[in-house]
């Protein structure tokens, strides 16, 4: 199958267009055998660089077939390791710059995906949405119509889908790494006029890094996902087997398994308990925020919404 594929992806290439045939083939041939090879993956990202147009059917295929190939070309599935992270930030960089959405949105749907990746990746694609704010430029900018500190929607969504993304720090874990970078954001562009989802964005983020909390086992590392899926595949067999003798010779323990070993209440951490405590914001967060707000020698109205919202929760 892979001759095929870097076949027509060479061909669309050379011709820095792909047509509606090509683009089905490449599909044809790419889940024909429901693997994306590294080699097919990294034929994609040369045809993606050399389109001269990139069509929303051509945008899906390729978000596509590059998160299949990271995610689920390689047991475990839905992990992304560090070798897999840095290989696609070098065919991003291939050409020296993040050049379309396309390639913006992979690596964005990987990280809502994966249920985990290393910071390196997502760390890579916030530096990337700040360069685009702060020097108005890089894929999330249409022909440098806008000023180079002002804040997009399109540049809104994809920071809140980042820093929200399952495959970060946890699901729905803001970090202080998040949080100071939503404050220089909003630093360069008080003068400006900003999308309307800015304001939430900054608000809710912070106030997440905050008051929010994440579970320590939240992500599972990419090796122990590996220990674990071995243990289950190894004992699957032997528990089943069992569960069909205690059924065959001991029917009444069987048929009131819980009542004859007693029920026993649920291992596992107090999510109450561990909500209550993040709800608190500690001496460090404390001093973390003032030095924040006081960085710029001034209390802006986003700021005071902010303090303004904390104290509501308190």
């Amino acid at each position: 199958m892979t001759t095929q594929f870097l076949q027509v992806a060479r061909a669309a290439a050379a011709d820095g267009q792909i047509t509606a045939d090509e683009l089905l083939a490449l599909r044809r041939e790419g889940w024909g055998d429901g693997i994306i090879t590294r080699e097919e993956a990294e034929a994609l990202f040369t045809l993606n660089q050399a389109l001269h147009h990139r069509s929303p059917e051509w945008v899906d295929f390729f978000v596509e077939a590059i998160g299949e190939h990271v995610l689920n070309g390689t047991p475990p599935r839905l992990q992304c390791n560090l070798e897999e992270a840095e290989w696609l930030i070098a065919q991003v960089d291939a050409d020296g710059k993040v050049d379309s959405m396309a390639e913006l949105e992979a690596l964005v749907r990987i990280l809502e995906r994966a249920e985990n990746t290393p910071d390196r990746l997502k760390d890579y694609v916030l530096a990337k949405v700040e360069h685009a704010v702060l020097h108005g430029e890089g894929p999330t900018r249409h022909g440098g119509d806008l000023s180079a500190t002002h804040i997009t929607a399109a540049e809104c969504r994809i920071l809140r889908r980042v820093i929200f993304a399952s495959g970060g720090h946890g699901p729905a874990a803001v970090t202080r790494h998040d949080a100071e970078m939503l404050f220089r954001i909003k630093d360069a562009t008080l003068a400006d006029e900003n999308a309307a989802e800015w304001d939430d964005l900054f608000l809710d983020g912070v106030a997440n890094f905050m008051k929010g909390f994440a579970l320590p086992s939240a992500q599972l590392s990419h090796e122990r996902k590996r220990e674990l899926e071995a243990f289950v595949a190894d004992n699957q067999v032997n528990l089943g087997r069992f569960m069909g003798r205690v059924a065959r010779e001991v029917p009444n323990v069987a048929n009131h398994f819980g009542l004859v070993f007693g029920k026993k209440k649920p291992a596992g951490p107090d999510y109450d308990a561990l909500a209550a405590e993040g709800e608190k914001v500690t001496t460090y967060e404390s001093e973390w925020l003032d030095r924040m707000i006081e960085a710029d020698g001034e209390v802006d109205e986003l700021e005071t919404r902010l303090i303004a919202r904390l104290a509501q929760a308190d």
